[in-house]
């Protein structure tokens, strides 16, 4: 293949370049015959002679285009004398060693041009290389450089906002002392003049307190002589109604004895039972408070309303009522002090104190003390008895 490749090269040259004018050889004249006797056939040996070879285009090392050497012909060969063949043997064989002399030189020029062109290449792949990363490293540093402009900007923008937000906010908190500081002034001249009139009221008030306490001195010295009198017209009153129930006690009392014995037939001293009489919510008699207190629950707590529901709604007044309890919680009267006006609830309080009967029976030490206690209350309806 390295043969090939200059003589190909060669032939694209020799093509390439224009036609340079062909040396022929000059023909060399036959010498004249000369009519010899034959010689015989079998003293004489004619050489043979080789096949002329193809015309070979070769390059002088000299000349700027190849020469065409074209074969010598064959019946001038013939004719050329022994020295002049070998000379030419030597010629060709010399031409051909030099025709593959200047091969090998145009194989090592090729293969020299493309060690060239290689590393021609390779350099030109360096430098592209190193150009192109110079161009990256270029293109990386206008980056950073416009980065760090961008940066520089924005932190200058932030920087400028700042100082315009503080501004703006110095401008905002200075409008806004100035408004508390008026404000404050108003509140102030607001207060002087509420002060002002809270003093001026304050002085009406205490002008208005000193008459109604003079008022009040002059409505408690009358409330009180009139509670005096109350109280005056009470006592008497109370005192009448006891002078009154004490009669009515004595007399039930006698009439009683007489209808359980016959006058004929009684022990000296059984007419006079021992009675407590409980007509308030105190008394002495702990004994005494006690049993009307549990009497009066009794009457409460129990489901008898319903006795007298539809009469309360009549008008009416409290009635007062006075019930005599033996000692052995049997009853032995009922009377009103104060009837409620309506005979109906007159007669309800009475079914009540029948259907409770009997009540619980007195406790020993009230028993040795008592025959019968007298309990007065005062009735009440709402939703219920109230015993007061």
């Amino acid at each position: 293949m390295a043969l090939v490749e200059p003589v190909a090269a060669s032939e694209r040259a020799a093509t390439e370049a224009p036609a340079a004018p062909v040396s022929m050889p000059v023909p060399v004249p036959s010498p004249a015959l000369l009519a010899v006797a034959r010689p015989d056939l079998a003293s004489w040996a004619v050489p043979v002679v080789p096949a002329l070879p193809a015309p070979v285009v070769t390059a002088a090392p000299s000349a700027s285009s190849p020469e065409l050497l074209l074969p010598v012909p064959r019946e001038a060969v013939m004719h050329k004398p022994i020295d002049l063949e070998a000379k030419e043997r030597a010629q060709e064989l010399a031409q051909e060693k030099a025709r593959l002399a200047q091969a090998e030189q145009e194989a090592k020029a090729v293969k020299e041009a493309k060690e060239r062109l290689e590393l021609t290449k390779q350099e030109a792949l360096r430098q592209e290389a190193a150009a192109r990363q110079e161009l990256e490293r270029a293109e990386a540093a206008r980056l950073a450089t416009e980065s760090q402009e961008a940066a520089r900007l924005a932190a200058a923008r932030q920087e400028a906002a700042r100082v315009e937000s503080a501004r703006q906010a110095a401008a905002r908190q200075e409008l806004e002392r100035a408004e508390r500081a008026r404000l404050e002034a108003a509140q102030q001249e607001a207060a002087k003049q509420d002060a002002a009139k809270q003093d001026a009221a304050k002085q009406a008030v205490a002008k208005q307190e000193a008459a109604k306490l003079e008022a009040a001195k002059l409505a408690k010295a009358a409330l009180a002589a009139e509670r005096a009198e109350q109280d005056a017209k009470r006592e008497a009153a109370r005192r009448a109604m006891g002078r009154q129930l004490d009669e009515e006690a004595a007399r039930r009392d006698a009439a009683a004895l007489a209808a359980r014995q016959p006058s004929a037939l009684l022990p000296p001293g059984a007419s006079n039972l021992r009675r407590g009489r409980l007509f308030g919510r105190s008394d002495p008699n702990a004994e005494m408070l006690l049993y009307a207190q549990s009497w009066s629950r009794k009457i409460e707590l129990n489901q008898t309303f319903d006795l007298i529901r539809a009469a309360v709604q009549q008008p009416h007044t409290q009635p007062l009522v006075t019930v005599a309890v033996r000692s052995d919680g049997s009853i032995e009267s009922v009377s009103f002090v104060r009837s409620s006006g309506v005979a109906e609830i007159d007669e309800g309080i009475r079914r009540i104190l029948q259907s409770q009967a009997p009540f619980p029976p007195f406790q020993p030490a009230l028993a040795r003390e008592f025959d019968v206690i007298e309990i007065r209350r005062s009735w009440n309806f709402d939703t219920a008895i109230r015993l007061y």
